[in-house]
């Protein structure tokens, strides 16, 4: 019995180191370069709000986020500041959720323009500047280029396309777009919600409101819509719908009330400026270094 254990136990013993050379270890993230850093802080509010340490968490979610989406241009150039802008808008809705991801998204495809139903950019009746496919584009993300880029570039105007058409996903998330987000709504916080978008739908109609009359298309558009307005004006949310500010709070996890968005002129760290990592020095003498 003994001389039979001995070669059973090297044989199992065999297995294991076998198993433990052939599993694969996870590729680790790479470091995220400071052009891309200089790029957030010219660019996403959002990201300068962040404090140091939310920083390098919404940089390590970013490379995430680009490493299991493609990027593509079609008949456009996509360069750093594009996919940055695009992983952004991915990011800013979800970041309270250090787990999420876009399981329902495989690819971004970058427009030069607005585009039509048949996506057709230079055409007459181009009109749309985003949208989330689905059908044969199932698992797609169609943006206009410049409507993104021109999203950041004016952090006051409350419209975002990409925050926009990933608010759409994140409603999907749940296998329809709604309006109603089952992931980020609580079952106690549904018909609340549901109540207050038909008010706040029947405002638009009455013009009677300053959320985007494009809200009041659908109760989808609407989600889309507010989530626009929330991570852009905050503060003006608040003041103006204040009920509205307290349940996409609750839903998005963060409140944003006293977070200084919207307000700052974004411009490119100068030399002498104090560098946006934290560390004290100049930005000459710091990441601008590396820049």
């Amino acid at each position: 019995m003994f001389e039979i254990l001995i070669p059973l136990a090297f044989l199992v013993l065999l297995i294991v180191l076998v198993s433990k050379k052939n599993v694969k270890k996870k590729n680790p993230l790479p470091v995220f370069p400071m052009e891309w850093k200089t790029i957030l802080q010219s660019k996403v509010k959002f990201y300068i709000s962040l404090d140091i340490n939310n920083k390098i968490l919404f940089e390590n979610r970013i490379l995430r986020f680009l490493n299991t989406t493609r990027i593509t241009g079609i008949d456009c150039e996509v360069d750093d500041t594009v996919r940055l802008l695009v992983a952004s808008s991915a990011i800013i809705p979800v970041f309270a959720f250090p787990d999420w991801e876009y399981i329902n998204l495989k690819e971004v495809l970058i427009y030069p323009s607005a585009f039509n139903e048949n996506f057709e950019y230079k055409s007459t009746g181009s009109r749309i500047l985003g949208m989330v496919g689905s059908g044969y584009m199932e698992g797609k993300m169609i943006l206009s280029k410049p409507t993104l880029i021109n999203g950041f570039e004016n952090p006051q105007d409350k419209k975002n396309v990409g925050l926009h058409e990933f608010a759409h996903l994140i409603d999907k998330s749940d296998g329809k777009v709604d309006g109603i987000p089952e992931v980020l709504i609580k079952n106690q916080f549904a018909i609340p919600w549901i109540n207050l978008v038909k008010q706040k739908m029947e405002e638009i109609h009455a013009l009677k409101s300053d959320i985007n009359p494009y809200g009041g298309v659908a109760k989808e558009e609407f989600f889309s819509v507010i989530t626009e307005y929330f991570f852009e004006r905050p503060k003006l949310l608040k003041t103006k719908h204040p009920e509205l500010y307290r349940l996409l709070s609750f839903f998005f996890s963060v409140d944003l009330s006293k977070a200084d968005l919207g307000n700052t002129p974004l411009k490119k760290p100068e030399r002498n400026d104090p560098c946006y990592c934290g560390s004290g020095n100049k930005f000459k003498n710091c990441c601008g270094k590396q820049v």
